[in-house]
């Protein structure tokens, strides 16, 4: 028998199985590689999908009422919800209130509950606060008391608010980002007009987003192609020019932009020496829609030719001379052979524009406007202003669905296998 053999099958030099040794070598094998994208795997865990995840939460998340009054909820359950509550809802409520006072880790949800609470009845903060401050006071009948404290307690709607939101989860935030909202019968309906912001926003998002998409891809494709058929001593030197901006703050592109459109800029001055329009008819680029575009335009353009270089450059020139030399015109060679191939670098370059586009900020914020806002700008002002988070963190939630059904569609129709970026 062969010292490499026994009874049970094969075996290493060293006496072990041979199928024992495989199933260690792969067992070593996959640990090995876990361990070198390990350090991949928790930053991606760490920066990017527990933010998220913190994100989606907090759009739902709703502990304010829950966890200031519990008796008070308790005591709603009883309530038909029409007209004032009963005496024995006030009693829970002060009883709430005061407890509150006495301990110190729930000192602050009685103001957290009027933040709350604001958000859906304006004054309810002044409610909160005012009764807080005199409900050690308080005697029997609590309803009286709470009823000369503020106005508020005799409002059937903050009763409902307070009844509809005493929950831990909540979509009150959704239907405030859908430009929506609750009637005093509970069901969800539209916004008063000049209320209404959202919506169109999210729209104005999504074409200016299309608009920018479409501007790189028409100034960039030229580029790209033309980079493509230079020589490599004069493509490096175009490819230098193209990265520039790369090497340039942001900040200091979007300040340059705001020189350059403001009406007494170096356009409009330009504009104006060369006779081409009178002192008075200025052109208005700035804080407005136009400014959006144009500076947007400009910043992202690198992110669409460089995929599309990328494409061109494999292209080998041999398939349109092929397409030529068998009877086709210039146009259509370009039609139906070059640019079939360009697909990919599109692609991919339409993905990473309109993607990034959609998510802007500094850019709309300093030379947008009102006409040229987007809806990152909103939520950054509820983050930052308003503190609204919930609301800012809905709106992050349906940009980021929207994203992911458009990228869906996208791999759908397209494949989006078929990307090249580089």
């Amino acid at each position: 028998m062969d010292d490499q053999t026994t009874s049970s099958g094969l075996v290493t030099a060293d006496g072990q199985p041979l199928k024992r040794s495989l199933q260690r070598a792969e067992r070593t094998r996959k640990l090995t590689a876990l361990a070198l994208v390990g350090p991949l795997l928790a930053f991606l865990l760490v920066i990017f999908i527990f933010p998220i995840g913190q994100m989606m939460w907090r759009s739902v998340d709703n502990p304010q009422i829950v966890n200031a009054i519990p008796r008070t909820l308790e005591a709603l359950q009883e309530w038909d919800g029409e007209g004032l509550p009963d005496e024995p809802v006030y009693a829970a409520l002060a009883e709430d209130m005061r407890a509150d006072a006495e301990l110190p880790r729930r000192e602050q949800w009685m103001g957290r509950m009027g933040v709350r609470l604001n958000y859906e009845l304006s004054g309810a903060r002044g409610a909160i606060a005012r009764t807080s401050r005199a409900v050690d006071e308080f005697e029997p009948p609590f309803k009286e008391a709470f009823l000369d404290a503020h106005r508020n307690w005799g409002n059937p709607e903050l009763w409902q608010i307070l009844e509809r939101e005493g929950r831990p989860l909540t979509a009150s935030y959704y239907v405030a980002a859908l430009d929506r909202e609750y009637d005093s019968e509970g069901k969800i309906v539209l916004r008063d007009e000049n209320r209404r912001i959202y919506v169109s926003l999210f729209g104005r998002t999504l074409a200016l987003s299309g608009i920018i998409l479409f501007l790189t891809f028409a100034l960039g494709f030229p580029i790209a192609f033309y980079m493509s058929t230079l020589p490599m001593r004069y493509a490096n030197l175009l490819m230098i020019c193209v990265l520039l901006p790369f090497w340039t703050s942001l900040l200091v592109r979007t300040t340059s932009w705001i020189v350059l459109l403001q009406q007494q800029g170096v356009i409009n001055n330009a504009a104006v020496a060369m006779n081409f329009i009178s002192d008075d008819q200025r052109y208005s680029l700035m804080y407005n829609m136009q400014g959006t575009i144009i500076a947007m335009t400009h910043i992202l353009l690198p992110f669409m030719v460089l995929p599309l270089y990328s494409v061109m450059k494999n292209i080998p020139p041999s398939y349109m001379r092929a397409a030529k030399s068998l009877g086709a015109k210039p146009w259509t060679a370009f039609r139906r052979v070059y640019f079939p191939l360009t697909l990919p670098g599109i692609g991919a370059g339409g993905v990473l524009v309109f993607i990034i586009s959609i998510g802007y900020y500094i850019t709309p914020a300093l030379v947008g406007g009102q006409s040229g806002r987007m809806i990152s700008n909103e939520i950054a002002r509820h983050m930052q202003q308003s503190l609204n988070w919930g609301l800012a963190a809905a709106l992050g939630s349906m940009l980021l669905v929207g994203v992911l059904i458009l990228y869906w569609a996208y791999n759908r129709l397209v494949g989006a296998d078929s990307l090249k970026l580089g």
